[in-house]
């Protein structure tokens, strides 16, 4: 598909290292994470970098390119592109941190990798220069390759919330990452105990930027979603394009014909085209409209942060039909595990299950088109 924009340097790395993610993917599900060399690689290039301002060593892409990259690693393969996802869209922490802290994490390693869960789970109590934190977090993607990692905590007192930023060294990971799909994220559980954070390490939710730039305006859970969902069009893309080769080559028992030659087939092939090209064209149109708002400094209305996250969501359960179209095209080639088609199989259907593309969104948005009143923190 042509794009309407330059290739970010970023974009091109990405691109660059598909062989060498496809290569490692197998053994990334055996290990349950990514290969430390495979991560190192990613960090090298500047991909967890890509929403971290300029002025602490990032690329402060624009949106659309944030989400061209994640979605690029992620055709290559799922859980790669989720590990990227995570990585990049922590590091928008940045922009609303202290500068101390903002320099201390990002600045001062310009490979840092962070990660974490923003449930707020943790018991925070306030100590003389920050707060001690308590808790224990599900699904900390790719938390082994991590320095730093984010938990958010349970409403103080005055009804406030926080996500903190743990050392490495504070924090303790469990081995839980027993899953269907995305194996290779080592999404495991991950806690602290009475974890010192010193005064600023921290960030109140809703966050506020310190930085400028349009990224900033985008909400900080709504650019997750965005980032989510393209994790799944890049699942989608690839098991497209294995259904593609394997109908070109494979003949089906009992037939005296390939794959490609059965009209079922074709007609699942342009179903899946179909779903996914619409939903990555929605993405994209809503991430362009709201991009001209960001850049003239204009905050979001309700209707473009819907507008977000039902293009989010709409992307990844459109994406997981594409998905479901082609596995079942290819037969009984799909089901082994040594098939890419039943990785994004099981890789794109543990993507929906995340909070954020899940099918309740449709309705908080669906609200704000009935006009009725509705949180904007579900936005």
């Amino acid at each position: 598909m042509a794009e309407r924009f330059p290739e970010p340097p970023q974009l091109l790395a990405a691109r660059a290292l598909a062989p060498e993610i496809r290569g490692a993917a197998a053994a990334a599900e055996t290990a349950r994470t990514q290969p430390a060399a495979l991560i190192a690689r990613l960090a090298e290039a500047g991909l967890m970098g890509i929403c971290v301002p300029r002025q602490y060593g990032g690329s402060e892409l624009a949106a659309a390119d944030v989400l061209r990259v994640i979605e690029e690693v992620s055709q290559a393969d799922g859980a790669t592109g989720w590990c990227v996802m995570i990585g990049a869209t922590t590091g928008v922490l940045a922009a609303f941190l202290p500068e101390k802290f903002a320099r201390e994490i990002y600045a001062a390693n310009p490979r840092v990798i962070t990660g974490g869960g923003a449930a707020p789970i943790a018991q925070a109590r306030a100590v003389a220069g920050g707060h001690e934190v308590t808790g224990r977090w599900p699904f900390g993607s790719g938390c082994l390759h991590c320095d730093w990692l984010v938990g958010g905590s349970a409403p103080d007192a005055a009804g406030e919330s926080r996500l903190f930023f743990f050392a490495r060294d504070q924090v303790r990971i469990h081995d839980t990452w027993h899953a269907g799909g995305l194996r290779g994220s080592g999404s495991h559980d991950f806690e602290v105990t009475g974890a010192f954070v010193p005064e600023g390490r921290s960030v109140k939710l809703p966050p506020r930027p310190v930085c400028g730039g349009p990224l900033y305006l985008f909400p900080t859970f709504g650019l997750l979603a965005l980032g989510i969902c393209a994790v799944t069009l890049g699942i989608a893309r690839r098991a497209i394009d294995e259904l593609v080769t394997l109908a070109g080559a494979k003949v089906p028992t009992g037939s005296a014909r390939k794959l490609a030659s059965h009209a079922v087939v074709q007609r699942q092939v342009g179903e899946a085209e179909a779903a996914l090209r619409s939903a990555r064209a929605y993405v994209y149109g809503a991430v362009d409209a709201a991009w001209q708002m960001a850049l003239s400094g204009e905050s979001f209305p309700v209707e473009t942060l819907a507008d977000l996250r039902l293009a989010a969501v709409n992307a990844a359960w459109s994406a997981a039909r594409a998905v479901d179209l082609v596995y079942h095209a290819a037969g009984g080639s799909s089901v082994y595990d040594r098939s890419p088609l039943s990785r994004c199989f099981r890789d794109i259907h543990v993507a929906t299950q995340h909070i954020m593309v899940a099918q309740p969104i449709y309705e908080v948005v669906g609200r704000v088109t009935l006009g009725l009143p509705t949180e904007l923190g579900s936005l």
